[in-house]
């Protein structure tokens, strides 16, 4: 291990990816707490090298160190420096990212239908892709994999320095001729140490080496060469402390001779601003933007000329995470801290606040030809906890006013990504999710998987032209994903593959090893699961058949292998790689078609031990083990050379380069002295042929930056006479992705430079169509003999929507063919859909749903009903819908329900929606009941606060807003364990025992619940009196039930002052509403026993006898304000059973009343025709003197003079008077009391 064995080294690479046209797609996962980053589209995201050095302490000779690679996208979220940022770690969709990614902690993981945008890509645009990846660098054959990752991670690694002076120019170069040469040529132990010989008359390397002096207490770099033959070179060295979580020093580098000579920038930044991230815009890579440490200060450094000079503008939030525009170069949008989103049109001069709620990540630029203005930008917002809302708006125009909500409802947080065609985003209900999409900005759809497949999680991999891969896990999988393929649209999905084989990430992403060869179209790799055993497969139509990997006839040593189909195979790692900068286990190229290297192994299944180096020239065909150990392998030169070093935790000096696709590797020495390799930085579609190694010679030595320039290795540029074709085929069969390929490559050994542009395609022709052209369509499953049946739950027959005016439709002949496939067909079409009349049929399996599934709305939303038809004729069958609130709409075929039917309720309640399919040859129909609600903002309980023991009591809840059988009510009375549950909001119940009775109702609206709580004091007997106030107390009242309570306590005391009755059997209750009312209780009191329950009626009626008397002078009177007075009077006597509910007696009583009333009655009479009665004489003085006696109730005086309470007569008094009257006049006073006792007792309101 030597003396680096004691120290941790890490690498975090930022890097400028070429503009190009991605085609892979694997999306971040959610689901994963821990991360705060985000995937960016490959196209327009540009990388930087970071550079990390950890200074770890000693440990003895025999522990294994790491050395971990970590990337960073420039214009992608940064590391946190250690700092938690964000709460919500939820499944959503993922941002883009390269598949193939593997992600390392600390990143903000995506929902669990992730996408990230790769393929079609460049050697070095996979090397520094916007993804954030890390890599252990550990000893040979123990290194960490990292499999295709539909998440991302961001870790904070430590830097190693690179310091300032220029070395000198060496050249060396060792040829080893043939593959079959010595194993020890190739097997790497020991041979660096070696010296070599160097051959002047063979090709050779330039090379010089370049120290960053000054800054070797930095331990953190980023690294950014613009590339495209721009010849500068930026490098960022911090020192970052781990206790304080701060970049706490920064050093500026820049060289403009591809990394010959650097200079240092600190005093054109700043002397005292620190640094702590770099950043390029990725359609003009001349414009750089830095950030200041937000710990020191908040600001952007931004140059326009390669960070040849800087202006600084201070920045009043600290930006979190940055992302250009995919065509405007001074558009960007920025993240904070604090989840606000940004944006600027003048590369961050000055900034704007687009929205205040954004979720980390989930934010997008528009997609240049999808949306109508370049401006756009696509973002989820928070609005609750799991729940979020998609946005689209203007970029300087976000206002809520003009804001678009495009999808109907809400969304799960960290949901949303928006990518090429299409927007993914995600709804859980019920604990099952619910994936939809939005194919070219139309409206969302659900996507539609085989009706059994029942995912428990899903992950899309791939939007790759026009069409979206998916790996779903199934109802019955654990461990394994399957591959689902979609139409155009998105929308329905068919099986390609079972059982992929699949891992989790540190931070708990995806990882998913399927691998797409760039260059070939239609060819995958993907390793599967099969009985127990990993097995990797090769596909070349797109997922329609996948066949073994066959193994080399030989070893590297040139010795037997074997290994014979299917029992032994060729086996691949097909993992991207976590570090930018190191190639990963497996390589290909677009500008390379048809040659993969990988590493792998030989045998039943995939292993982690035994692997060495293998390539293919002739797209998978056949394959060479070219090293027995492992490697990072890179096209140069365009893809026509290959360089290959050595993966091992220790210091090396030799690198290989093959000029003819591995048969021969020639070895150079690029150092004098051994070098820990930490990443190599190259720029293989540009003229200049510079490699640059990054690394260290030892633990306290300095950054290295080796410059390699391996254009002597080439005589001359190609001409056409050094290039030859070769045809691509499938095992023999010259017909891939319906056509014959011819490809031009160069001849093995010709050392010229290859033509940046000459083209890869020599020709192309179409074939006849084959049924492995074709893919079984949705609801039809590829049989063992190759042909497609329909599924046992697939009626084949449904509905023809698709039936014209012409009369006639495309009906499906179970096949549908694969994009990108350009057979043609022949003279009998079997596959394709065939024209059908459209046959009279009646309806059948008519289905009504809304358009979410859900089966409740809010009143005054717009809810889209969805309409479908299994069978019948569509075209000529009208479709009626009854809304259930009085409305119908009819249509007159079901094509004309396609988007949906919209309705708004504006009342709440359960309607019975009716959708009926009708036409000559039948009829169907479908019902589903919506509910439709309101948010309840208040509820008051209506109750007696004095209820008679053993009589039934009437309780009311009523509601505010009203709603109409959409509430479910629950009643808890006392300590009762269960509540009695209704639908309605009254009921009766009836106490059993004396004394108070606490009464709580709670009333649930959907997921709102909201209660109130009443006392009921219950007795044997009671009495009561209505009462009412004066006119100015309703100008003064709340209607709340606090004040009601304050009033009903001031009556309660003057009523108490007044009679000398003590507080304790009276109870006031004021009622909700206009005009002020209340009723007085009067209790018997609890002293008397149950023998002296005579006593105590009659004592009742004696005390509501006073209150009668002092409420009808308007006795009772209080102060509501300085100079208000407040009259109390008394409405009307209540119904007061003053008997018990004994059966004995109610026959009397009833005798009794009637007696009394038509007594009563013959009294009116008498007194009303006396004159006319001529034997009858009354003496009129006496009823003068009593009539005053007679009246009930007084009328309001506005002249009468104001009584205190100090003036009211004395208890005394006022029972000598009452018993004076009584003996008076007792017949015309019993007469009132029992009269009014028919009226009902209005407790209820």
């Amino acid at each position: 291990m030597g003396l680096w064995s004691f120290w941790s080294f890490s690498l975090l690479a930022f890097a400028l990816l070429h503009p190009f046209q991605p085609k892979f797609v694997a999306q971040a996962e959610i689901s994963s707490p821990g991360t705060n980053d985000r995937f960016y589209r490959l196209d327009v995201t540009p990388l930087e090298a970071r550079v990390i050095r950890k200074v770890s302490p000693k440990i003895d000779d025999s522990t294994k160190v790491l050395s971990a690679f970590e990337t960073e996208a420039v214009g992608a979220s940064k590391p946190n420096n250690g700092k938690q940022v964000g709460k919500d770690n939820q499944s959503g969709l993922g941002a883009e990212a390269p598949i193939g990614v593997n992600t390392a902690p600390n990143y903000h993981n995506r929902l669990k239908i992730p996408g990230k945008k790769c393929g079609n890509i460049s050697e070095d645009d996979q090397r520094r892709r916007a993804a954030n990846m890390m890599l252990e660098n550990t000893f040979p054959g123990t290194r960490k994999r990292a499999t295709r990752s539909v998440g991302t991670t961001y870790g904070e690694n430590v830097d190693r320095s690179i310091g300032g002076e220029a070395q000198s120019r060496e050249r060396f170069v060792e040829t080893i001729q043939g593959v079959p040469n010595s194993r020890a040529e190739y097997r790497r132990a020991g041979e660096e140490a070696r010296g070599s010989n160097p051959r002047h008359s063979e090709p050779h390397l330039d090379t010089s080496t370049f120290a960053l002096s000054g800054d070797s207490a930095h331990n953190q770099a980023m690294v950014h060469w613009s590339g495209h033959n721009s010849s500068v070179i930026l490098i960022l060295t911090k020192l970052y402390d781990f206790n304080l979580g701060a970049v706490t020093e920064s050093s500026l580098w820049r060289s403009n001779d591809y990394g010959s000579t650097y200079t240092k920038l600190n005093d054109k930044v700043g002397s005292r601003t620190v640094l702590s991230y770099l950043y390029v815009c990725p359609t003009n890579k001349q414009k750089i933007m830095m950030l200041s440490d937000p710990e020191v200060e908040s600001a952007v450094l931004i140059s326009s000329d390669e960070g040849a000079s800087f202006e600084k503008h201070p920045i009043s939030f600290n930006i979190l995470s940055l992302l250009f525009h995919p065509a405007q170069e001074n558009w960007i949008l920025a993240y904070s801290h604090d989840s606000k989103l940004y944006s600027s049109m003048d590369f961050g001069r000055k900034w704007q606040l687009v929205h205040d709620s954004v979720m980390l990540g989930r934010f997008y630029w528009a997609v240049m030809g999808l949306d109508r203005e370049s401006d756009v930008v696509h973002i989820e917002t928070r609005i609750a906890k799991g729940r979020a809302q998609y946005v689209k708006c203007r970029a300087q125009r976000c206002t809520e006013g003009n804001r678009q909500y495009l999808f109907p409802g809400h969304v799960d947080t960290n949901s949303l990504v928006v990518q090429d065609e299409y927007v993914f985003t995600q709804v859980t209900k019920s604990g099952r999710a619910s994936y939809f999409v939005s194919y070219m900005r139309e409206s969302f759809k659900q996507m539609k998987l085989p009706k059994y497949c029942l995912p428990k999680d899903m992950h899309i991999i791939s939007t790759d032209e026009k069409q979206v891969f998916a790996a779903v896990q199934e109802w019955n999988q654990n461990n394994t994903y399957s591959l689902y393929i979609s139409d155009s649209p998105g929308v329905f999905f068919t099986l390609s593959l079972e059982n992929l084989r699949t891992s989790r990430g540190p931070a708990g992403n995806l990882l998913v090893d399927f691998y797409k060869v760039e260059g070939i179209n239609g060819m995958y790799l993907a390793n599967k699961l099969v009985d127990n055993h990993i097995k990797s497969f090769i596909t070349y139509n797109k997922g329609q058949t996948w066949a073994l990997l066959p193994a080399p006839a030989a070893d590297v040593a040139g010795n037997n292998l074997h290994c014979v189909l299917p029992f032994c195979s060729l086996h691949l790692h097909l993992e991207m790689s976590e570090n930018p900068y190191t190639s990963g286990p497996i390589t290909s190229k677009k500008s390379v078609p048809g040659i993969i290297v990988a590493t792998g192994n030989i045998g039943t299944e995939l292993s982690s031990t035994n692997l060495g180096m293998f390539i293919t020239s002739d797209a998978g065909n056949s394959w060479r083990q070219i090293f027995d150990e492992e490697h990072n392998v890179w096209f140069l030169d365009n893809g026509g050379a290959m360089l290959a070093v050595l993966h091992a935790a220790t210091p090396i000096r030799h690198l290989w380069i093959s000029l003819d696709e591995g048969k021969k590797w020639d070895r150079h020495s690029f150092s004098l002295a051994p070098l820990y390799v930490d990443g190599v930085l190259m720029e293989p579609e540009s003229d200049n042929h510079i490699i640059t190694f990054f690394g260290h010679f030892s633990h306290r030595s300095e950054w290295q930056l080796i410059k390699i320039d391996y254009k002597g290795l080439f005589s001359r540029r190609c001409m056409d006479g050094d290039y030859q074709t070769w045809h691509l085929h499938n095992k023999g069969e010259l017909c891939v992705m319906g056509e014959k390929q011819i490809y031009m490559k160069r001849r093995p050994g010709n050392r010229c430079m290859l033509a940046q542009d000459y083209s890869r395609i020599y020709s192309s022709e179409p074939c006849l169509c084959t049924a492995y052209d074709f893919e079984c369509d949705y609801g039809w499953e590829r049989q063992a003999d190759g042909k497609c049946s329909p599924a046992f739950w697939f009626n084949p027959n449904g509905a023809a929507k698709s039936c014209s005016s012409s009369q006639s439709f495309l009906n499906s002949t179970g096949y549908r063919k694969v994009l990108s496939n350009n057979c043609k067909e022949g003279g009998r079409n079997v596959y394709s859909p065939r024209r059908q009349a459209c046959r009279p049929r009646p309806p059948r399996g008519l289905r009504l749903s809304t358009s979410h599934g859900e089966l409740s709305a809010a009143v005054g939303s717009n809810v889209t009903f969805m309409v479908y038809l299994d069978d019948g004729d569509s075209q000529r069958t009208s479709i009626q819908l009854d809304f259930g609130d009085g409305i119908k709409i009819t249509y007159s075929n079901l094509s004309r329900t396609d988007d949906g039917i919209k309705h708004i309720y504006r009342a709440t309640g359960i309607y019975r929606v009716t959708a009926s399919a009708e036409n000559g040859q039948g009829s169907d129909s479908s019902t589903l009941f919506l509910h439709i609600t309101s948010p309840v903002e208040r509820v008051y309980l209506s109750a007696p606060i004095v209820a008679i023991r053993g009589k039934e009591a009437n309780l009311t809840v009523v509601v505010w807003p009203s709603h109409t059988r959409t509430l479910t009510f629950f009643w808890w009375f006392d300590n009762s364990s269960e509540p009695i549950i209704t639908l309605e909001g009254s009921i009766s119940y009836t106490f059993q025992r004396e004394g108070k009775n606490k009464v709580t109702v709670q009333v649930a609206s959907g997921s709102t619940i909201m209660q109130d709580s009443k006392v009921i004091t219950v007795k044997e007997f009671f009495r009561s009196l209505l009462l009412s106030f004066s006119p100015a107390l309703d100008e003064h009242n709340p209607d709340i039930p606090e004040w009601r309570e304050d009033i009903g306590r001031v009556v309660r005391t003057a009523l108490s002052q007044v009679s000398g009755v003590p507080e304790e059997q009276l109870l006031v209750s004021l009622y909700p509403g206009l005009p002020s009312t209340a009723e007085l209780f009067i209790l018997p009191d609890e002293r008397t026993s149950s023998e002296h329950k005579r006593s105590s009626e009659e004592a009742l009626e004696t005390i509501s006898d006073i209150f009668v008397t002092a409420l009808n002078q308007g006795l009772i009177q209080f102060e509501l304000k300085a100079d208000i007075r407040i009259i109390v009077y008394m409405t009307q006597q209540t119904l007061a059973p003053l008997v018990d509910s004994n059966s004995i007696h109610s026959g009397s009583a009833m005798l009794m009343l009637l007696t009394v009333v038509f007594v009563g009655l013959a009294a009116f009479f008498i007194y009303k025709f006396k004159r006319k009665i001529p034997w009858i004489h009354v003496q009129t003085e006496d009823s003068h003197e009593k009539e005053p006696e007679v009246i009930s109730t007084v009328g309001q005086n506005d002249n009468m003079s104001k009584v205190k309470l100090s003036e009211f007569p004395s208890p005394k008094e006022l029972m000598e008077k009452e018993l004076e009257a009584r003996s008076r006049g007792g017949g015309g006073r019993n007469m009132e009391r029992i009269v009014t006792r028919e009226f009902p007792n209005c407790t209820n309101v």
